[in-house]
């Protein structure tokens, strides 16, 4: 359970990280407010996850999660570069990911 706990804050955090473009420096209501319950959202299941796993490896996770996701999206919904250079990298954080998940006990 701490695991999928960990995914859904990491997922949650590509939610706020998208979201933080969409509020427009926080201007736009509905953005805002949505931006602000996934990153609290975020923050409380990363806290649940840690009661189990180790804050390293919860936080790397978390992160990396995050990041990825983020990366991603921003490729598909903001054109941002998609070479060959960042999906390689990309695919070195997701299989660092892979990796503290099989070296941890829980």
């Amino acid at each position: 359970m701490p695991w999928v706990l960990l995914l859904i804050a990491g997922l949650l955090e590509i939610g706020w990280a998208i979201g933080l473009k969409y509020t427009e420096g926080f201007t736009r209501p509905l953005p805002s407010v949505l931006t602000l319950v996934a990153m609290a959202g975020s923050v409380i299941l990363l806290g649940l996850a840690m009661k189990s796993l180790p804050v390293g490896t919860s936080y790397a996770v978390w992160v990396g999660v995050g990041a990825v996701g983020t990366a991603i999206l921003g490729m598909v919904l903001f054109n941002e570069p998609a070479n060959a250079g960042r999906i390689a990298s990309l695919g070195l954080i997701v299989a660092g990911i892979v990796g503290l998940k099989l070296a941890t006990p829980t």
